[in-house]
C-alpha cells in the first residue's frame, strides 16, 4: 500500500495543507503541531516526492556523487565521509560509479540532472567529458580539472611526489624508481611523476619510470609486470603513486625474498585508514581525507544556496609522510 500525504495528514490529525507545510517548511506552525507531522511521516514511513519538489522549484535534498569505484580504498573513504557530513546536514546522496567509463560517466551526468538534485560532487577520472561545461548545477570538482566554473579541490600532487621521493633519498636511496598510472597532464599522478622528476634533477639522479595502465580487475597482470621490473632492474628503491600498487610491491619482494628496506625500499602514496589499519608496516605520502569532505561540502552548498557566489578556482591542500617500516 502506497502511503499518501492525505494518510499522514488523517494519523496527524491535522488538514493535508498543513502536512504541506510541514514538508515544505513553509509558514508559521508551531512546533507541537510540526512534531505530530513529523511522527506520522516516520510511524508511516512516508517519503515526500524529491521530484515534485523540485518541479516546484523546491530543493530535493539530493547531492550526486560521481566516482571511479567505491572498491579502491581511497575512494571508499572519501565517499563515506561526504556521504556523512552530507547526511548530517540533512542531504541524501544518489551514488554513481562511473568505472573510469566516459559514456558511463555521461549517462550518469544527464540522469542527475534530469533527476533534479541539487548539486553533484564528481571525482571520475575521465577527462574530456564536456557535458559538465553545459550543466545547470551547482557542480564541485575532486582532484580533476572539469570546466573553467567549477572549482578543483585537491591536494598537492607535486609537492607529494617530491617529498616522497625526497624521504626515499634521505634514508640513502639513489637508484630511485617510480611505478606509476596515468601520465596525463592534468591527472594527479603526472603532477607526482612531476615531483620525482623535479628532486631527482635537483640532486643529479637518473630517472627510472615504468607505468601500469591495467585497472583494478587486472591485478594478476599487474603482479606479473611487478616480478619483472624487481628481477630486471637495477634499483634500490620504488615510489609508488597509490599505495594498492605499493603493497603488491611489498607482497612480490616477500615471494621473491627481497629484504625490505634492506635491499629494496617502498614509499606509496594515498594514506587510507584501510591501508593505515591492514598495512601499517607500509610508508606512504597521506593524503587530507577529512579536509577534501568537508571542503568538498561546504563549497558545494555554497553554490547551491548562492549559485552566483564567486569562488576560487582551485583549493590545494597539503600532503604528510606517514614513517613506516618499508623505507
Amino acid at each position: 500500500m502506497v502511503i499518501k500525504l492525505t494518510d499522514v495528514a488523517k494519523k496527524a490529525g491535522v488538514s493535508p495543507t498543513t502536512v504541506s507545510r510541514v514538508i515544505n517548511n513553509y509558514g508559521s506552525l508551531s512546533q507541537k503541531t510540526i512534531d505530530k507531522v513529523n511522527l506520522a511521516m516516520k510511524e508511516l514511513n512516508y517519503q515526500p516526492n524529491s521530484l515534485a519538489r523540485s518541479l516546484q522549484g523546491k530543493n530535493t535534498q539530493l547531492i550526486g556523487l560521481i566516482f571511479p569505484t567505491v572498491a579502491n580504498p581511497f575512494f571508499g573513504e572519501l565517499v563515506e565521509r561526504i556521504e556523512g557530513k552530507l547526511f548530517d546536514l540533512g542531504y541524501r546522496v544518489i551514488l554513481c560509479d562511473s568505472a573510469n567509463n566516459k559514456e558511463k560517466e555521461r549517462h550518469y551526468i544527464n540522469m542527475l540532472a534530469a533527476n533534479k538534485v541539487d548539486g553533484i560532487i564528481a571525482g571520475a577520472h575521465n577527462l574530456g567529458i564536456t557535458e559538465y561545461e553545459d550543466i545547470e548545477l551547482p557542480i564541485v570538482s575532486f582532484d580533476r580539472y572539469l570546466a573553467d566554473n567549477i572549482p578543483i579541490i585537491g591536494s598537492d600532487n607535486f609537492q607529494g611526489g617530491y617529498l616522497a621521493t625526497e624521504t626515499l633519498f634521505v634514508k640513502g636511496a639513489r637508484k630511485i624508481a617510480i611505478l606509476t598510472g596515468s601520465q596525463e597532464s592534468n591527472s594527479p599522478t603526472n603532477f607526482r611523476l612531476n615531483g620525482y622528476l623535479s628532486f631527482l634533477e635537483k640532486h643529479e639522479l637518473t630517472p627510472k619510470m615504468f607505468q601500469i595502465q591495467t585497472t583494478a580487475r587486472s591485478t594478476t597482470l599487474k603482479n606479473l609486470e611487478i616480478k619483472h621490473i624487481l628481477e630486471t632492474e637495477e634499483i634500490d628503491s620504488l615510489f609508488c603513486t597509490d599505495d594498492l600498487t605499493a603493497i603488491l610491491v611489498y607482497n612480490q619482494c616477500q615471494q621473491l625474498k627481497i629484504k625490505v628496506p634492506e635491499q629494496i625500499k617502498i614509499i606509496g602514496y594515498d594514506g587510507t585508514k584501510f591501508v593505515q589499519n591492514y598495512f601499517p608496516q607500509l610508508s606512504t605520502i597521506a593524503q587530507p581525507m577529512a579536509d577534501y569532505a568537508e571542503i568538498l561540502v561546504d563549497l558545494l552548498l555554497q553554490r547551491i544556496q548562492n549559485p552566483e557566489k564567486k569562488l576560487e578556482k582551485n583549493y590545494l591542500l597539503p600532503v604528510k609522510l606517514i614513517q613506516g617500516q618499508t623505507t
